[in-house]
């Protein structure tokens, strides 16, 4: 994979300026991150070269738990009420 070894980080609420600190940590270390049930940050020299490493980690992610035989992780019950609370949306089971 073109894009090195992706570093997964952990699941924040969206607009957490931890993430920002999380995904600043590793400038220059990671050409690609991916944030826990958000999704992918890339780094290219131009647009063009950041959508190419997108599709490529978007493929090899895709690819990786089809042969792993993984499913997609959900957020737990815990992190979509801080989303309703944070947001103040309506959420049926």
């Amino acid at each position: 994979m073109k894009l090195g070894r992706i570093k997964l980080l952990q699941f924040f609420l969206p607009g957490d300026p931890a993430m920002g600190d999380a995904v600043r940590g590793l400038v220059g270390k990671r050409s690609a991150v991916m944030l826990a049930n958000h999704g992918p940050v890339v780094a290219g020299k131009d647009v063009e070269a950041a959508c190419n490493a997108a599709e490529e980690l978007e493929d090899t992610a895709r690819l990786a738990m089809m042969l792993r035989g993984m499913n997609a992780r959900g957020l737990t019950e815990d992190q979509v009420q801080a989303l309703v609370t944070k947001f103040d949306v309506e959420w049926d089971d």
